[in-house]
């Protein structure tokens, strides 16, 4: 299937690893033009720019003027068709919502939400006036499956998707806003040493690769989603074969999600 990508540019945040890094991949192979956004770079993500027409560049993005200084690197290329909004981070708590700090929830919201939100503001107008420009959110469950171990990560991330729910109503018909929501994926955020299931481990006494199991188990698939099972979702709705799709949230969890 063409995805009549070929020629167009995109940027995409957090690119250095995990669904970013997949994403800036696949995006590569169709094409496109991509400005690949980290914090620190990876030998995968410079690997990818020797052999493809991809920009890596380094930014701290919870910096107040990091999204705009990465949106910047795109005039370059004359302008931005595609934002895959894909920075996150979660770091589980076992002790309960009175220990969450301040600090804690304003680190939450920034690399979670305002990110985002700064990223999508600079990026907005360099959009506006190119046909079929779109943006794809990498949201996640915890939008609609609240977790006391995340409590921060889910309040931040249903606001994620409440704002781009809103946002494509307000850029309708010229810029096309969805959120894809995984569930548990392969990626360091999960299976790192500081990952989810390190951090559970060590807290409850459980070797990581049970924590896995128990965590899969959970899904009717009976596994973890791959990142280039998210790449190849954001590819779609970031082609003109999705030219009508605006407003919606796709889940990608193996049916962990049980309602409607």
């Amino acid at each position: 299937m063409d995805l009549h990508l070929s020629g167009r540019t995109a940027v995409v945040t957090g690119a250095s690893k995990g669904i970013g890094l997949a994403i800036a991949r696949a995006l590569a192979d169709e094409g496109v033009s991509v400005i690949a956004g980290a914090r620190e770079g990876s030998a995968e993500l410079d690997d990818l720019t020797n052999r493809a027409d991809v920009r890596a560049v380094t930014v701290d993005l919870t910096t107040t003027d990091g999204p705009r200084d990465l949106v910047a690197a795109a005039t370059e290329r004359g302008g931005i068709d595609i934002l895959v909004n894909n920075v996150g981070a979660v770091r589980p708590r076992l002790d309960g919502f009175l220990a969450l700090s301040d600090d804690y929830w304003e680190w939450t919201l920034t690399i979670n939400f305002l990110v985002a939100v700064r990223t999508m503001r600079a990026a907005i107008p360099l959009m506006i006036d190119r046909p079929g420009a779109n943006i794809v959110t990498i949201s996640s469950v915890n939008a609609y499956l609240p977790d006391p171990g995340v409590i921060d990560y889910s309040a931040a991330k249903g606001a994620l998707t409440n704002l781009c729910k809103s946002l494509s109503k307000e850029l309708a018909p010229k810029i096309r806003v969805n959120t894809i929501s995984p569930g548990p994926v392969r990626t360091d955020l999960w299976l790192g040493a500081d990952g989810v299931a390190a951090t559970v481990g060590g807290g409850t006494g459980h070797e990581p690769g049970d924590v896995v199991r128990r965590q899969e188990a959970q899904a009717p698939t009976g596994r973890f989603t791959l990142p280039n099972e998210v790449a190849d979702l954001a590819l779609f709705l970031a082609s003109d074969r999705s030219a009508n799709t605006t407003g919606s949230d796709f889940r990608i969890d193996g049916g962990l999600i049980a309602t409607l």
